[in-house]
């Protein structure tokens, strides 16, 4: 379909090579700056936070935080839990 107006994508970067990921998180990003509406599911999530506006972290199946990458980083547990330590 040319000129989508939504991608949803679903784990796009599972299993593959680290350069390989990079390039796909590029392209998700251009996509999503040239009017792309992107939802993607992704549990990199270091790698996710870095091409999104906003994020939802999900916890047995319930919305556990709503925000902006940056909102997220501000909470020690939700960072530590799923970004690691000292993130």
């Amino acid at each position: 379909m040319a000129r989508p107006k939504l991608l949803m994508l679903d784990e796009p970067t599972w299993g593959l090579a680290p350069l390989v990921v990079e390039e796909i998180m590029r392209v998700i990003k251009r996509l999503n700056d040239g009017g792309t509406t992107v939802l993607l599911v992704e549990q990199n999530a270091r790698q996710a936070l870095e091409v999104v506006r906003r994020c939802y972290v999900l916890d047995v199946g319930q919305v556990a935080f709503s925000g902006s990458p940056d909102e997220l980083r501000q909470h020690p547990a939700l960072t530590t839990a799923y970004l690691g330590a000292g993130a």
